[in-house]
């Protein structure tokens, strides 16, 4: 039964979680919000929702361009090269980024008769991004569910997995991570130095499992 919508990026966890939830996904969601790596993001989530035969919506955000501050945006400054913690990545955070795109997700869901909204926020993210913390979705989705009058609930499944640990389960579903983006400098080909590609190279490694990603260093 398709009963659910996905958050998807176009990067490795939304991308796993939209394979692992085939058959419940009704629709697949991406946000054009004038990030860096949106353009190259957006074009990975086209290409597995037409491998899966599953629509794929993409809805501009420009005002977060506009108004918001941080350095993942196109007009931000200079994205962080280097580890993937907190000290060098809290400029890459986009203020209350997943609760306004969860907020339309929540209303489309509804407005379709759907049931569910997913997203594949992990353990990873918790010490970087306030809003992919546990306590966030544990939150969202009670906001989600009075909201909606119960009709539509929150499924975050990756919150306590590591990014290894979801490249593994996503290896086992046969997931072709050479169509997915992680690079917050947007550029054609992974830059090998900021802290998403860094956390990307690692967690391959860690995972034991061969990295298709091509970069520039």
């Amino acid at each position: 039964m398709r009963d659910a919508i996905i958050l998807l990026s176009g990067g490795v966890d939304s991308t796993t979680l939209l394979w692992e939830y085939a058959s419940r996904i009704a629709l697949a969601v991406s946000f054009d919000y004038g990030s860096k790596h949106n353009k190259r993001e957006i074009a990975a989530a086209a290409w597995h929702c037409e491998k899966l035969a599953i629509p794929h919506l993409v809805i501009p955000l420009a005002f977060m361009a506009e108004h918001f501050k941080s350095d993942l945006l196109l007009s931000g400054g200079a994205v962080p090269t280097g580890a993937y913690n907190q000290e060098n990545m809290s400029s890459t955070v986009v203020p209350f980024r997943n609760g306004i795109m969860l907020a339309i997700v929540a209303g489309l869901a509804e407005s379709k008769g759907l049931r569910a909204v997913l997203i594949a926020n992990h353990g990873g993210d918790h010490f970087i991004y306030p809003d992919c913390r546990p306590e966030f979705v544990d939150t969202m989705n009670q906001a989600i569910k009075a909201g909606t009058g119960g009709q539509v609930e929150l499924l975050s499944p990756y919150t306590h997995l590591s990014k290894t640990e979801i490249l593994q389960h996503g290896a086992a579903l046969g997931v072709d991570y050479a169509h997915t983006y992680s690079c917050y400098q947007g550029g054609e080909k992974h830059c090998g130095v900021c802290g998403t590609c860094q956390e990307r190279r690692d967690s391959f490694a860690e995972a034991r499992l061969e990295d298709p990603t091509s970069y520039e260093i």
